[in-house]
């Protein structure tokens, strides 16, 4: 009998991973020994890991120099069309393994660790979590960066470098306890200061015009340092760069201030102006309207440009020669994308520039600016759609404040003359809102000042283009476009997942990791019984090996069927993630009245982070833990129910947590969730979907056939049949008996019997205030989870639908996405034309 492989034998078999040559360990190896012994420490000897981790992080770094380099004097030499993605946001995780992939050196790393004595997963676990966003949002950012890389284009991201960013959250006695994120205290090796393109941004003062022109005076400057981080693509030697700037204040000082003893508190008063990138806010799908927070959206725009405009006059690689002057030509050279409406200043940043500054017309500036600019919408929720207030601005920003007035006054003139008398129009298509405080829409300015508007799921570009945007699309139809995001087969595959990918690239070849519309090829092995065999033993690996590594306090058998609940995260709609309890109370309920009964047995996880003012999300974290505690100590139920709250859910915790589920909960009711990207990353990791027909669901039920996905509850059209009817939650209480007494156990201190009121709240707020109309879709959601434990106890045909569901995840790539807007919308050509290696001795 064969031994077992060991779990370094086992990882060095996957081809995905990369050759592991002996030149290529050996090399590494020598450059490992020099970073120990040179960069970190004297003596290696009392090297702790994290010496180990940046060692390695250092040695995977010099393979991407070269690169990186190579990469940018080829575009300097090329001179192509280049695309600015502007994002508050970049969710990117760890870097260390992630590049390792890119740059095919993953199994020669392994094995070159092997061999020295040190274990790989331990040092890729030292590596702090880059978390600069919430969720969604940030986290297609940086899936996108990864594919302009992966497609050789000439693309950078542009965002801020946040001190803190989104806080690690620990529960204590079932609550949600925030702490600070300070993932930069050991240093990020990742990443090279700037100073030379540093650059100054205003804010405060107040315009004077003159003859030749307004100038913006008195102002207050906070200087922007940038700091540059490597994007590697997928093994084509391209290395583009994410700029993060950080808030530096200027270093005069009064000299006066030191003959009075205001010396100290001068340097203290720089802290002010260095907390623009202090953090970052916790809070993506709700509008809380802040000083802070403007200054951060200008913060970040201001200093973009003056890079881009930097970059579009210069000529040469490492020159800073002025050569070329004519802004007529900046929509041929520059593309710039405003990621949701954080970026939106960008629109009367870069009027602000071209008038005041370059002196151009402002009829030959607005076209410059429109046929740059393009925004993506990524919400439909009214809370989260930002609205400033023009007393604000006027005292921020008063120059940008006067540009946005002209931009809404020609604006509002072509309305008029292509809509003669309809003044209602004029008023909701304005970008300035009256009645009580004026407040300045910022998605219209977006839309006003951009050539390209863009939803992310075809059933949410449909959404606004009817209601939302009706307006604007009925001005400008042309404007308005379609493009459903996507996720990178790299992160979400291949690294989290090299086992399924590996068992994928036997059948039909490794090029599916580059054009994952080759997915399409294993329909054909639906029924191969080798082939369904294979996937099903990585899903039961992956749950043997994620079991013990997850911070569970209750641990599930492997044959449990692993449910990962729609993750509540702070921008979800706080009824729509309502429903995992609700499902919660079903299951528990319908064993206790059925003990002896077999019962399909289930591991539900949960997990998200609850924003720290969002009071009622909050609670339903409150409100699972307290089910957890009671359902995970009930004998009669025993293990056929548990219910673990993933603490601090974050990129690294979704890596191990996605490819272990079985089922993916996509519930939120529809009309309301725009894409969603983890619905995806389920899906080609072998989850199976359970989901209402709502944002990208849509499609994955096109792609996969909708009979091998879930689907449930209302759709657009019910909802608003609905609207129209009333929604009444009594009728639903009262008409289904099941539903009424989980209720009543919520409200009547079943799982806080020493707060019995506990929980009152959240049941008024679904019996009284619940506009996504939670208990309409609750009667369809128990019949559908009736169908999973069906299809559960049948392993051959519940594998064979998780095969249709990989095959059909083609579509979901980003680098699709990306291919789409680089043609659609930024004018640029994508290339799969490798760059040389410029480390290649032959």
């Amino acid at each position: 009998m064969s031994k077992p492989l060991s779990d370094h034998d086992r990882r060095k078999q996957i081809s995905v991973r990369g050759l592991a040559g002996v030149e290529n360990v050996a090399e590494l190896k020598q450059t490992f020994n020099r970073h120990l012994h040179f960069t970190l420490v004297k003596d290696r000897n009392v090297a702790a890991t994290r010496d180990y981790y940046f060692a390695l992080a250092h040695t995977v770094r010099e393979h991407l120099i070269g690169r990186w380099i190579r990469t940018q004097q080829h575009y300097y030499e090329k001179d192509p069309k280049r695309v600015y993605y502007i994002s508050l946001e970049f969710y990117m995780g760890r870097t260390l393994q992630n590049t390792m992939v890119n740059l095919a050196l993953e199994n020669a790393c392994d094995e070159a660790m092997y061999q020295i004595g040190l274990d790989m997963e331990e040092l890729e676990d030292m590596e702090e979590d880059a978390g600069l966003g919430n969720g969604g949002l940030g986290r297609l950012a940086a899936c996108f960066l990864d594919s302009m890389a992966s497609l050789g284009m000439a693309a950078y991201g542009y965002g801020i470098r946040y001190e803190f960013g989104i806080f690690n959250q620990k529960i204590a006695s079932g609550w949600q306890v925030e702490e600070a994120d300070d993932w930069l205290r050991y240093g990020n090796p990742w990443e090279k200061a700037r100073p030379e393109y540093m650059r100054p941004v205003h804010f405060y003062g107040k315009t004077e015009h003159h003859p030749d022109g307004v100038k913006w005076v008195d102002t207050q400057v906070v200087l922007a340092l940038p700091y540059d981080t490597p994007v590697p693509g997928y093994r084509n030697n391209y290395v583009n760069t994410m700029r993060l700037w950080s808030a530096k204040a200027p270093c005069e000082f009064n000299l006066k201030d030191f003959n009075i003893g205001g010396y100290i508190q001068a340097v203290l008063d720089r802290n002010l102006a260095e907390n623009i990138s202090r953090v970052l806010y916790p809070n993506d799908n709700f509008f809380e309207g802040k000083e802070l927070r403007l200054k951060q959206e200008y913060f970040v725009v201001s200093a973009t440009l003056q890079d881009i405009i930097r970059r579009f006059k210069v000529s040469k690689f490492g020159s800073r020669e002025i050569a070329r002057t004519d802004f007529s030509k900046l929509p041929d050279k520059v593309a710039i994308q405003l990621n949701d409406t954080h970026p939106s200043m960008a629109i009367p940043e870069l009027m602000r520039v071209l008038v005041d500054i370059e002196k151009l017309s402002w009829d030959n500036a607005w076209d410059i600016c429109v046929r740059t600019c393009a925004y993506t919408n990524h919400t439909v929720l009214p809370e989260a759609l930002e609205r400033w207030p023009v007393d604000l601005f006027a005292h921020l920003l008063p120059r940008h404040l006067e540009i946005i007035y002209e931009i809404n006054r020609r604006h509002l003139e072509k309305v008029a003359a292509k809509f003669p008398g309809d003044h209602d129009r004029l008023r909701r298509m304005s970008l300035i809102e009256e009645g009580g405080q004026k407040r300045i829409n910022m998605a219209h300015l977006c839309i006003v000042g951009s050539h390209a508007v863009n939803g992310v799921a075809q059933i949410h570009s449909d959404i606004l283009k009817a209601t939302v945007f009706k307006d604007f699309y009925e001005m400008e139809p042309h404007k308005f476009q379609n493009k459903t995001n996507g996720i990178t087969p790299r992160r979400w595959l291949v690294m989290c997942n090299p086992g399924l990918a590996e068992v994928i690239a036997e059948r039909i070849g490794e090029d599916f990791i580059r054009d994952l519309s080759q997915l399409k090829v294993l329909r054909k092995y639906v029924n191969d019984e080798a082939f369904i065999r294979d996937v099903a033993k990585v899903k039961q690996l992956i749950c043997q090996s994620e079991i013990n590594i997850l911070p569970y306090k209750v641990h599930a058998t492997t044959q449990q069927l692993f449910s990962n609940c729609q993750p509540l995260k702070v921008f979800v709609p706080v009824p729509s993630i309502s429903k995992p309890p609700l499902t919660l109370f079903y299951c528990n309920l319908c064993i206790k009245r059925e003990p002896n009964k077999h019962w399909t047995p289930r591991t539900v996880m949960i997990g998200g982070k609850a924003a720290p003012g969002y009071h009622t999300a909050k609670m339903i974290i409150r409100l699972i833990t307290a089910i957890g505690d009671v359902v995970n100590n009930d004998p009669v139920i025993g293990d056929r129910l548990k219910v673990i709250f993933l603490e601090n859910y974050r990129v690294t915790l979704a890596e191990k947590v996605i490819p272990a589920a079985d089922l993916s909960e996509q519930i939120s009711t529809a009309g309301t969730e725009a894409s969603g990207t983890g619905n995806m990353k389920f899906m080609l990791n072998g989850a199976l979907t359970i989901g209402t027909m709502d944002g990208a669901n849509v499609e994955m039920a096109e792609e996969a056939g909708e009979d091998n996905l879930f689907i449930f509850g209302m759709r657009v059209d019910d909802v608003e049949a609905l609207d129209k009817k009333g929604y009444h939650a009594a009728e639903y209480y009262n008409h289904l008996p099941e539903l009424k007494q989980a209720i009543d156990q919520i409200a009547g201190g079943f799982f806080s019997p020493k707060q019995p009121d506990l929980f009152k709240e959240i049941v008024n707020m679904l019996m009284h205030h619940d506009r996504f109309k939670v208990f309409a879709d609750y009667e369809d959601y128990i019949k559908c989870q009736e169908k999973v434990n069906d299809l559960y106890k049948n392993p051959r045909e519940w594998t064979k639908k998780v095969i249709y569901n990989i095959a059909g995840c083609g579509k979901f790539s980003s680098d699709r996405t990306i291919a789409q807007y680089a043609r659609e919308i930024w004018g640029v050509e994508p290339t799969l034309e490798k760059l040389p290696n410029p480390d290649d001795k032959h």
